[in-house]
Order: structure tokens, then sequence, then C-alpha cells
């Protein structure tokens, strides 16, 4: 009977090893192939002294010829990003200045380019495709130590992170919730999939065991490949904080799909406000589109809406109200 127990104790522990090995192979690969293309930033700032330390994070090569994505925040002052510069340091060795192309504080995400080429650019993924329970790998810079990788998993996903941007504030949606270690100076990595692709950038360390990241997705491509082009985004704004939401069973019958968008905030005074939308209310169509998750509202809010009258149609309780809601434009 002993010897039985042996076995059975042994077989367990052999199948303990080999997921272990599984998992440690998973997060080598990883860190073996994202690694060369983040960066470490030091931040520079004018002072009357001259140039001034400002900070630090890190970053992501977006390009082999010197584009990099971080963190707004990383690079940008209480105001405005103007004049921060820097050093960015790559795990070969190489030491870059970079400049500031655009930044974009309502997503949390800016644009770099340092002065050098034959970077190695990170593959972007697509943080749609996440699922709860996910293996994930940050690789950053925390504190100041290069190229530092940590594994977890997407602990929740479609998260709200409010964003500030003078006197607007704006909550970034679909935010990946980690429970991969970040400290000060992740800020500005990469957040990466068992595939080696980023799917996010870490922006947040919410309180310990709870890391946030940006998503990469549909819109957020959009806004980075603005800020490479034009060093600016110009959106359309309703003033609404929403996330996803099953539809109750009248109305999947109604419209023919399982999901809407439930406003989480409208914020005082936007166009949401005016045109009478709720916490709590459903959306279900906007602009004419079905709207299913966050990001059909986002896809929306582009310049050519701006000032342009958008139906919603919404969903309150059990009524189904028809709305018309004017976007303005989001200024910081």
């Amino acid at each position: 009977m002993s010897t039985a127990t042996e076995r059975h104790n042994d077989e367990a522990e052999r199948r303990e090893a080999e997921a272990l090995d599984a998992y440690s192979r998973v997060v080598v690969d990883v860190a073996e192939r994202v690694a060369p293309s983040v960066a470490n930033l030091r931040v520079m700032r004018r002072g009357r002294g001259g140039q001034m330390p400002a900070g630090a994070g890190s970053a992501v090569a977006l390009t082999p010829d010197g584009f990099l994505l971080t963190s707004a925040h990383v690079v940008t002052g209480p105001t405005h990003s103007s004049g921060r510069t820097g050093k960015a340091t790559f795990v070969d060795g190489r030491e870059l200045s970079w400049r500031v192309v655009g930044t974009d504080r309502l997503t949390d995400l800016a644009v770099l380019r340092a002065d050098g080429d034959g970077l190695i650019p990170a593959v972007l993924g697509e943080a749609e495709k996440l699922k709860v329970g996910q293996l994930v790998v940050a690789i950053g810079n925390p504190n100041g130590f290069a190229g530092s990788v940590t594994a977890g998993v997407v602990s929740a996903l479609g998260r709200s992170l409010p964003a500030r941007a003078g006197r607007t504030v704006r909550h970034i949606d679909n935010v990946i919730q980690t429970d991969a270690a970040l400290n000060p100076g992740n800020s500005g990595g990469a957040l990466v999939d068992s595939s080696a692709r980023v799917i996010g950038v870490n922006t947040a360390v919410a309180g310990v065991g709870l890391g946030l990241a940006v998503p990469i997705n549909e819109a957020t491509r959009q806004i980075i490949g603005t800020l490479m082009r034009d060093g600016r985004v110009r959106r359309a704004w309703i003033g609404i904080a929403a996330g996803p939401r099953p539809l109750p069973p009248h109305a999947r019958a109604r419209v023919g799909r399982s999901g809407g968008v439930e406003i989480v905030e409208v914020s005082q005074g936007s166009p949401a406000q005016r045109a009478g939308l709720r916490a709590e209310d459903l959306i279900v169509e906007l602009g004419g589109q079905q709207i299913e998750r966050v990001d059909d509202v986002q896809r929306l809010m582009t310049q050519d809406a701006i000032g342009r009258p958008l139906p919603v149609r919404i969903l309150r309780g059990d009524r189904w109200l028809d709305l018309e809601v004017s976007p303005i434009e989001l200024v910081e």
C-alpha cells in the first residue's frame, strides 16, 4: 500500500516539475525575444541650471528607425511635455538620446524618437483576445534595474482608469489588470502574452499584487499611429465612463446579440448629460452602429464626429429610449 502511495506521490511530483518547466520555458522564451526591444528611459527637463533629472521609466521599440512607445506620464510634466528629453538604454548596452514626438495623456500613451536605428521592434498583439487567467509577462526597468522580468496572470479585464489632462478627466477603458509584479520604473514597459506579443503598456501600480496596463487594441493602435504622424490626437468626446455588460434576455432577443455597453459615470456638463444619458443606461447603438464593446464607442469618437449629432439607442431598465448626443472636441 505504501509503495502505491509512493508511486502516486512520485508521479504527482513529476507532473508538477514538468508543468513548472513548461511555465519557465514560456517565460524565458518571451523574455529573450522581447527584452531587446525594451529600453530604460532617463527623463530630463529644462531648469534654471540647465537639464535636470525628471524621472525614469521604460519604453518599447516600435520601429527599427527609432520610434518608441511609452506612458505619457513618464515623459510629461504637470501641464505639458515641452522640453522633455533624455536617454534610452537597451540591454545590448546602446544608449540613445530621444525626444518627445507626441503625447496623449488621456490614454497615457506617448511616442518618442530615439537618435539611432537598427532597433529591434516589438510585435504588437491584440488585447481583445486576452482571457482572465491567461499568462502574461511584464518587462521593464523597475527602480532602474534594466531588463527586469516578472510573470503573472490576467486578473481582470474591462477595468477603467481615470486619466487627467488639465481640467479634462477621461477614463481609459478596457484596462488590463494583472498580478505580475510592477514597481516604479515599469511604467511604459511591455506587458506581453505567451507568444511574445505586446498586448499592453504598463501604466500604474494600483496596490500590492495589482498592476494595470493600457491595452493594445484597434483604438490604441490608431492613437499610436496618429501620434507618430501628427504628434497629437484630435478626438470627439461625449463624457461617459463605460464598461461591457451582458444584455438581459428580452434585449438579446430584440437586438440579436448578447452584449452592450453600460454607462458607469456621466461627466458634469458633458454632451452625454445634456443628451439625457444616465449611469446604468445600456448603450446598444450609437451613430447607427451596433455597440457591443467600449471599443465600439471609442472608434466613433474621431475628429469627424465633432459637432455632428449622433443618434443613440439605450436600454434603461425595461424601457428603450432613442436620444441624440452631439460630441464636442476634447481639449486638454
